[in-house]
């Protein structure tokens, strides 16, 4: 038999930053940009399709300084093999800190269930937390969306970028669309 099947689009994700100073004013909108969407993603939706698994969707948002040499060689190519962050002490924006909308094929909010989702992160004044004592800078290189499978934290999508220093009074809108 011949699979005749075609979906329209693959599982696929793209980001965008947006960095503000103290009083609100854009700093720099760095544009839309593909993230990888990693292989513990498409487990995770395994588990939910075949419910056999106490698994959690999104659990947050990971952001970590990643490594200081990647401003002199440029980061490397975020690749769906990649299970946790470089940074081993990231930062973790909590559920309760992201908006979490379906998008429409306008890429508008919708109130019901589609096929998109887009979750929007905003890092205030003084987040994250740093400089802390594994971290002398606010210096941020990569983020990750994260869930839970089978209790443990997974790593949904992953992204390396060019440093985005950000000072405490700045503040970082991160805007991630997720295309299933």
């Amino acid at each position: 038999m011949r699979n005749t099947e075609r979906p329209t689009a693959e599982l696929h994700g793209i980001y965008r930053d947006v960095l503000y100073d103290s009083i609100g004013q854009v700093l720099w909108d760095r544009g839309w940009k593909s993230n990888a969407i990693v292989g513990d993603c498409r487990r995770l939706l395994a588990t939910f399709m075949g419910g056999t698994s106490p698994s959690l969707g999104i659990q947050g948002l990971r952001v970590g300084m990643g490594l200081d040499s990647w401003d002199a060689t440029g980061a490397p190519a975020a690749t769906a093999s990649q299970a946790a962050l470089v940074d081993t002490n990231s930062f973790k924006v909590l559920p309760a800190s992201l908006q979490i909308d379906f998008l429409d094929g306008g890429g508008i909010v919708s109130p019901n269930p589609t096929n998109r989702l887009q979750i929007v992160a905003t890092l205030g004044p003084h987040v994250p937390s740093w400089p802390d004592a594994n971290h002398v800078t606010t210096n941020l290189r990569e983020f990750g969306l994260i869930g839970s499978l089978k209790g443990a934290e997974t790593l949904i999508n992953y992204v390396t970028h060019p440093v985005i220093v950000k000072d405490p009074l700045s503040t970082l809108t991160r805007t991630i669309w997720l295309t299933f």
